[in-house]
């Protein structure tokens, strides 16, 4: 869990400015594409929608775009030690200036206002959902059509979190594109946070940023103090809102499934992995980075038993987990859907007599025999959930009983791929319904063991 306070000095702008961000890939959406879709933004509190969005707001009024806001709550908590203004009049003030905000954006009119509490929508999916889901059927059209922009999932506020989660479930249940926003990220993270560089940027022209920056001027309460008293400071500073300043949004993007820019599935693995692992030797720097060594320690260290017969490690790439798995499987067959890393695989495990590394596509193919350990880390939302269900499967008529199903994964959006970690988390507990060895999660990734059941009876329902 992120803990950061709006009054942190934070990262400055121009470490970001320094890091590359500016050198993005654009937005792969033409002028025109964009004058055909139908955009449903969502706003936790009032000026999320200027912060993160506001230029891209401006944009689609200009293109004529179809539009509608929702609001989720008023933002009446932001200002809690206030001896002036109550949460109701603060409530009032904050929606006024929402509107406000959208009119100097071009959208007067065109929002709603859900009124949940603030700091509570993680108690209130339900109500989320449901607004989202009755604007989206305002608008006709084919669902890849259909864009839902949202606070990025894991920004940092519990609101922006349960907002941005909530969105991005919709989206993969109706085939929707999602443009997550970051706002608070700007601040507690850094260049060397990995999850930006999978992002897209969208550049704003003049019209776009001087739109942006007169709706930034209507949240007068969040930028001006609202008295010289104790507890009326302005909530973001100068140096905070510098990152909002730039000629473009960043935003990380899934394309809609079934779209001319759908996610890739598990056939495009081998020619993309090979690609990757062709331009460089290690890409995801598994045998350099902390982060990556850490998590191994961490994995290792997750799996209930000191050793098992026979492991199965899916999407083992450079071989660097496997190495370790080495020494805790009499047998270990290492697979991967790119042959360029099983290059790298093979010559890292060859010191192994009990190992093996074969090239798969799963879930499509398969391999023959029985394990006891069965290792999904990183992969599994590089598959569609069609394909996830169908792995899933194949792992329990392969798994022994009693035999652990270790899960990894990036708890981040992966762009251009249709699943992300707590989605691929979730679908396999709620398919395969066995009870858990142990469960970690921290900010970047969640970690899991399953065990199968000792007999057919044995599993949840």
């Amino acid at each position: 869990m992120v803990t950061f306070s709006h009054t942190d000095e934070g990262t400055d702008e121009a470490v970001w400015a320094a890091s590359g961000l500016a050198g993005l890939a654009e937005l792969p959406l033409a002028p025109e594409e964009l004058a055909g879709m139908r955009f449903v933004v969502l706003a936790a509190h009032p000026d999320d929608e200027t912060l993160g969005a506001g230029g891209l707001l401006a944009r689609l009024h200009t293109l004529g775009a179809d539009v509608d806001v929702v609001l989720c709550t008023a933002g009446e908590g932001s200002h809690p030690y206030s001896k002036t203004v109550s949460p109701d009049q603060l409530g009032t003030t904050r929606v006024n200036e929402f509107g406000a905000a959208l009119a100097a954006l071009g959208h007067a009119g065109n929002w709603r206002y859900l009124g949940l509490p603030d700091g509570g929508l993680a108690g209130h999916v339900v109500e989320v959902t449901a607004g989202l889901r009755e604007a989206l059927s305002r608008h006709a059209g084919p669902p890849e059509q259909l864009v839902i922009v949202a606070p990025y999932r894991a920004d940092g506020h519990t609101d922006h979190d349960a907002l941005g989660a909530a969105a991005a479930q919709v989206a993969l249940d109706g085939g929707h594109a999602l443009l997550e926003y970051p706002i608070w990220y700007w601040l507690w993270a850094t260049p060397a946070h990995p999850e930006w560089e999978s992002w897209v940027r969208l550049p704003l022209d003049r019209a776009a940023q001087e739109a942006k920056a007169a709706a930034m001027g209507a949240h007068a309460s969040q930028v001006l103090p609202l008295s010289p008293q104790p507890g009326d400071e302005a909530l973001l500073g100068v140096r905070f809102l510098r990152h909002f300043d730039r000629p473009f949004e960043a935003f990380a993007w899934t394309p809609a499934a079934g779209g001319a820019s759908a996610p890739h599935s598990s056939a495009d693995a081998e020619r993309i992995f090979d690609e990757v692992h062709s331009a460089s030797e290690d890409p995801w720097k598994y045998t350099t980075s902390w982060y990556e060594r850490r998590k191994r320690a961490l994995t290792l260290a997750a799996l209930p038993q000191e050793y098992y017969r026979s492991g199965l490690e899916i999407g083992c790439s450079i071989g660097t987990l496997s190495l370790e798995l080495a020494d805790r499987c009499t047998s270990l067959l290492a697979v991967d859907a790119s042959s360029t890393a099983l290059e790298q695989a093979a010559a890292r495990l060859a010191p192994f007599p009990g190992v093996a590394t074969r090239q798969l596509t799963l879930p499509g193919e398969w391999p023959d025999g029985t394990f006891d350990l069965v290792v999904v880390s990183e992969v599994g939302y590089y598959l569609s959930p069609a394909e996830l269900a169908l792995l899933l499967d194949r792992i329990e008529a392969s798994l022994e009983p009693g035999g652990i199903l270790l899960l990894c994964h990036w708890r981040h959006p992966v762009s251009g791929w249709e699943l992300d970690g707590e989605t691929v988390h979730t679908l396999a507990r709620d398919r395969l319904g066995w009870p858990a060895a142990g469960l970690y999660r921290e900010r970047d990734f969640v970690l899991e063991t399953l065990v199968a059941p000792l007999d057919s009876t044995s599993a949840e329902p």
